[in-house]
């Protein structure tokens, strides 16, 4: 046996989730294993849907029943069996709730212990811990909440003076006339609906727009009995602006609310008795302010013998995550504004401060996000976790990464249905002699093209949002422009500086997830459900509603899922495939129906490659999948739960239907994000096609291969957050390897040799 295993090995057997072919399969204990291979390949369906949901999953069975109730659910995978499995840790790609009070402090756990030593040592002293936080009553600041900012409603904005609330007077979105919002203002037997709001006393006025929440003395008969009366100004606040609804009226909120800094706090959150507690003069609000480095010279000045304990626990922590590269960030730092390789490592370095071994580590790409720079810093942390006495397992695609690696698995040897097997498992010499797609694309050497000239220039004024420092740039339109630095080196902050300068429209691919549900598919991301629905309708001359499974096409036993789910009260939810419709989602009397010989569900079956041949009389349809063709998902059924999908599957998705742009300017934000090196060359040529078609297109990127094959490079750095935000070099990339300040250049330089 190989001396990699002389430890012993993890044994997977006969592996059939999503689309693993029977996959059976060692891997190495106490070593650092990574998995790669296309996108869709099944890397993630055997390393996270089965080896990391059996080790959590039987984990939670240890136990009680009452306890499991609470504890997440992990299906049951499909697999025979695992042998000698550790108990799981998984690191995932998720981003950090989007929630306004959280910050990395907070996150982290940092503030509670800066809490506890301000209630120590802290003078004068003035309480407990909580009254040092700002998302507690006793510490919030009254003004704010807390919040250290304040929304305010232009009042003008939601109101037309010169109707009455029959006419519409209230104007902001969903208060409409006949609305039941609009009801509870022109119904209530408060005020005369046909009357202007001009004519109205400053009574009524102040009755209408501010009143505060109160029970009506006497309701009409359709009001509720607990329900409360309240002004236009506080319940627009409260109930949309304020809450999970405010997201599905961004534009509307952004056209009558001015958010300012907190005239009572000036946005340092608390009220003013928490701030005079002080420790070497500063209070808790301006020690929040510090960036990590300068919080840990902050700490060891302070002697004070009841702090000892709280020093070092918060010293552990704090120096944790500056040595996985974080120490530019500031304990105040809102977590809604960290990237995904900044989130991803503060997810890790909690794990380094970890005395427990004998785990297995589950990490999805640690590499996105992150500049070859950062990327050592991340390789130092792995190790240490493998040293540790760790299995440390990962889904990634970086050369740097795989290079790393005791042993590595290639999954293939194509993606969807055609993908699932093991293609190689061997080590890192071995894989670059393979002639597996992994092994022959590590040993093609990097190369510069010629770079385009571009047909003009944009000038852009000197640029000082955030971390920039003063940076004078002019970008060239009709090529290919790449922005790299290290994370957190100012370059979205660059990008989104230039996209305000940019008069036309401009076509924006953030890396926002799209609306994924079990039920959309490729076939309705693409719009093309009607026109396939219609064209069943005219062929059998019946009703359009017919081939919908989300109406009256429904199978009625699943309504249309295609599987039926059983709450097991404290058990897993049980998934079957439903026993009347076999999965296919449509009623049987649908079924019968047929076009060009196929029913609906056979059709809607058909991988993109297939499709395209079926739909060749129907240009629309067959035109929209060419599109995905182009971006290499011809594998794809058209059916496919998108909730199966990858992450770079998604994002090849969005990318296909804004491939017919010409004259247009194309942002993409690090769009190589979980792609093999094969997938990132099919689009590099889909990259230099849009360029061809007169776009021009701006990527934040740090893939080098990508970098090498652009007509400008912009390099930022040196380093992150007040560190970084400088111009360290903008030319061809081929020119860069000459400038010893830029951190990307001396990275292509070391990948050339």
């Amino acid at each position: 046996m190989n001396k990699i295993f002389e430890h012993g090995f993890i044994e997977i057997k006969h592996a059939t989730e999503n689309n693993l072919q029977q996959v059976s399969l060692k891997i190495p204990k106490y070593q650092l294993t990574v998995f790669t291979g296309l996108s869709g390949s099944g890397k993630s369906s055997l390393v996270f849907d089965t080896l990391a949901a059996t080790s959590r999953r039987e984990l939670n069975e240890t136990f009680p029943s009452f306890t499991q109730q609470y504890l997440p659910k992990f299906g049951q995978p499909q697999v025979e069996k695992i042998e000698h499995l550790p108990v799981a840790i998984v690191v995932e790609q998720k981003p950090v709730g989007k929630n306004a009070r959280s910050t990395l402090a907070t996150y982290t756990g940092i503030y509670s212990l800066l809490r506890l030593l301000f209630s120590r040592v802290g003078q004068p002293w003035v309480g407990y811990s909580e009254h040092f936080s700002f998302n507690l009553p006793q510490g919030m600041c009254p003004k704010c909440q807390g919040l250290g900012y304040v929304d305010q409603l232009d009042e003008k904005k939601i109101i037309d003076l010169d109707k009455s609330l029959n006419e519409g007077a209230i104007t902001f979105v969903s208060f409409g006339p006949g609305t039941w919002r609009w009801k509870r203002y022109a119904k209530t037997g408060l005020f005369d609906p046909d009357k202007k709001i001009k004519d109205f006393s400053a009574e009524e006025l102040e009755l209408l727009l501010h009143a505060p929440q109160q029970k009506l003395k006497d309701p009409p008969a359709w009001w509720g009995k607990t329900q409360l009366y309240e002004g236009l100004v506080p319940r627009i606040m409260r109930s949309i602006v304020h809450s999970a609804e405010g997201k599905h009226h961004q534009a509307a909120i952004s056209q009558v609310v001015s958010r300012q800094v907190c005239p009572l706090c000036h946005g340092l959150k608390l009220q003013e008795r928490s701030l005079t507690c002080k420790i070497n003069g500063l209070n808790i609000a301006e020690v929040g302010q510090l960036d990590l480095l300068q919080t840990v010279a902050f700490l060891k000045k302070i002697k004070a013998p009841l702090a000892t304990d709280v020093i070092r626990e918060l010293l552990t922590k704090i120096q944790a995550l500056i040595e996985i590269g974080l120490g530019y960030l500031s304990l105040d730092r809102s977590t809604d504004t960290l990237s995904g390789g900044e989130t991803q490592r503060i997810k890790l370095a909690k794990y380094l401060t970890s005395s427990l071994s004998d785990l297995v580590y589950v990490l999805d790409e640690p590499s996105v996000g992150l500049h070859p720079h950062d990327i050592q810093l991340i390789k130092r942390a792995l190790l240490r976790l493998k040293n540790q006495g760790n299995t440390v397992i990962l889904v990634d695609h970086n050369p740097a990464i795989i290079s790393l690696a005791d042993w590595v698995v290639e999954m293939g040897p194509k993606a969807g249905a055609q993908g699932g097997q093991i293609t190689f498992s061997g080590t890192y010499r071995q894989l670059l002699t393979s002639k597996t797609i992994t092994g022959q694309m590590l040993r093609q050497p990097l190369k510069f093209k010629v770079p385009r000239t571009a047909v003009k220039w944009l000038s852009l004024p000197i640029m000082q949002q955030h971390n920039l420092k003063k940076i004078n740039l002019k970008l060239p339109q009709g090529v290919l422009t790449v922005v790299s630095g290290p994370a957190g080196s100012g370059k979205s902050t660059l990008v989104d500086a230039i996209k305000q300068q940019i008069t036309d429209n401009y076509i924006d691919l953030k890396q926002t997830s799209t609306g994924v549900n079990i039920r959309s598919t490729p076939a309705t991301y693409l719009k093309i459900m009607d026109p396939i629905r219609k064209l069943f309708a005219t062929a059998n001359q019946v009703s359009l509603q017919l081939f919908s499974y989300n109406g009256k096409g429904a199978c009625p036993r699943c309504k249309g899922k295609g599987v039926t789910i059983t709450n097991m009260a404290f058990m897993d939810p049980v998934v079957q495939t439903c026993e009347l419709c076999h999965g296919q989602r449509y009623s049987p009397e649908v079924l019968h129906y047929l076009y060009h010989g196929k029913n609906i569900h056979q059709v809607l079956s058909l991988p993109i490659a297939d499709a395209v041949k079926f739909f060749t009389d129907q240009p629309e349809i067959q035109q929209k999948l060419h599109l995905l063709q182009k971006v290499g998902l011809s594998y794809l059924s058209l059916s496919q739960s998108m909730t199966t999908l990858s992450g770079g599957e998604i994002q090849r998705l969005r990318l296909a239907l804004e491939l017919n742009h010409r004259g247009e300017f194309y942002f993409l934000d690090e769009p190589t994000t979980g792609l093999h090196l094969k997938d990132t060359e099919k689009l590099i040529e889909l990259f230099n096609q849009l360029v061809d078609q007169g776009n021009t297109l701006v990527l934040i990127e740090h893939n080098l291969r990508v970098i090498s094959q652009a007509d400008y490079l912009i390099d930022l750095g040196p380093d992150a957050g007040k560190y970084g935000g400088k111009l360290c070099y903008a030319g061809p990339p081929e020119l860069a390897l000459n400038e010893p300040n830029s951190r990307t250049g001396v990275a292509l330089k070391q990948a050339l040799k």
